[in-house]
């Protein structure tokens, strides 16, 4: 027996080695540095495309065979679910008769929450997804509907006196992943905490007033600004009711919008109240938009302050304007070929709507040194694509749409802009 006993003891001691060997970055006179990033943190959002979801749709149906009795019920379901998302919209009357190809054509996806399959009948209840860009039209929406800009989420969660955003893996972050986000208003941007994702947002970042330490962030999710969910859990005692306080905060200045309370009775009742307190948030946020509170913090997109001092030493030491000006044309000739007056550059743009394509051209047109411009690929709803040519450099076309407030992305001779 104490053979045994001594045999496990060694056995554990090998696995405690080769685990810590695994985990080991670095060893220096036996200390060990743990790395930041490892770890399984990542929760993947769902449904984050913005798409019209409707479920719990009741079928049953019968049919000839299995298929034919299937697809009358998936008809039959997006029949019944374009009924009831025109009444969640509040649109009032009743909704479009539109033919079953039609209304097929919108539907982006299908979710599966019960089936009964038998030779000549399906029994089911499903949910359907209905694609933004194709639905809004028939909605009486333009541009897919009236949304804020895109902000990036940052779930804080406060628990046994620590903060945590993605440095694990944390009840609020996943009840945020899981929130449907196609009936919201509120455009978010939801990191799925993995990677970096650990580094660049932490609790720290919410009391950080550096707008250049903002932008580089919000730039690397492509979002306008930010808004900050907070949740605030006390348990009571081991295995009894657990006290949430929730606020709402938006913008780099964490600016308060709304609190409340809820309580679940036991831990396993805590999912169900964290997402009921996520959709309570977004009712917030969506009273916010429409109360003019939600608009991008104008001082994200102000031009960094530089010393006059150094703008006028690097001015002296440049050559007269006028020759200055004739190199760069003749440098841009030259690298646009032979009898090609300047440089042609792509630039991307969002493009909800024929206004904003319209903008987009007129904002390049008024830039000093553009000599054309052509719409290559025009995709309402989506991003399109614009050539552009222009007797200077691509960093220069990048500051000019900078100074008119556009917000510019710069790539390999390439430009993304968005307002």
């Amino acid at each position: 027996m104490a053979a045994l006993s001594l045999l496990s003891k060694n056995s554990r001691h090998r696995r405690l080695a080769f685990a810590g060997a695994g985990l080991l970055v670095l060893g220096i006179g036996g200390a060990v540095v743990w790395a930041q990033i490892e770890g399984d943190r990542g929760i993947a959002p769902v449904a984050s495309t913005g798409d019209f979801e409707v479920t719990g749709i009741d079928v049953n149906t019968t049919g000839k065979d299995a298929d034919e009795a299937r697809m009358t019920g998936w008809r039959t379901a997006t029949r019944l679910a374009w009924q009831k998302l025109w009444a969640q919209r509040g649109t009032g009357g009743p909704a479009p008769g539109l033919d079953d190809g039609t209304l097929l054509s919108m539907v982006s996806a299908v979710s599966i929450e019960h089936e009964e399959i038998g030779p000549h009948r399906y029994i089911a209840r499903l949910g359907m997804v209905f694609d933004r860009a194709r639905a809004a039209g028939y909605l009486g929406l333009q541009g897919g509907g009236a949304r804020s800009a895109p902000l990036l989420v940052i779930p804080l969660l406060y628990q046994g006196g620590v903060a945590s955003v993605f440095e694990t893996r944390t009840p609020w972050q996943k009840a945020w992943a899981d929130f449907h986000t196609g009936e919201s208003v509120i455009d978010y941007v939801r990191p799925n905490g993995g990677g970096a994702d650990g580094l660049l947002i932490d609790a720290g970042q919410v009391g950080r007033r550096s707008r250049n330490w903002w932008r580089s962030i919000l730039d690397q999710y492509g979002a306008e600004d930010v808004v900050i969910p907070i949740a605030r859990l006390e348990r009571q005692w081991p295995g009894g009711p657990i006290k949430g306080t929730f606020t709402a905060r938006h913008g780099p200045d964490n600016r308060f919008l709304g609190s409340f309370e809820l309580t679940a009775d036991s831990e396993d009742k805590l999912p169900a109240m964290l997402t009921e307190a996520v959709k309570r948030i977004d009712a917030i946020y969506a009273q916010a938009l429409a109360a003019g509170q939600l608009d991008p913090d104008r001082s994200l997109n102000s031009a960094p302050q530089i010393d006059p001092k150094l703008i006028a030493g690097i001015v002296d030491k440049m050559p007269p304007p006028q020759n200055a000006a004739r190199a760069a044309r003749a440098g841009a000739a030259a690298a646009a070929g032979p009898g090609v007056s300047g440089a042609v550059f792509q630039v991307q743009f969002a493009s909800p709507d024929v206004g904003a394509v319209d903008a987009a051209q007129a904002a390049l047109r008024a830039v000093p040194g553009v000599q054309a411009t052509a719409t290559t690929s025009l995709a309402l709803g989506g991003v399109s694509v614009m050539r552009v040519t222009y007797a200077g450099e691509l960093e220069t076309l990048a500051a000019a749409l900078r100074a008119q407030g556009w917000k510019v992305t710069q790539g390999a001779g390439a430009l993304m802009i968005r307002r």
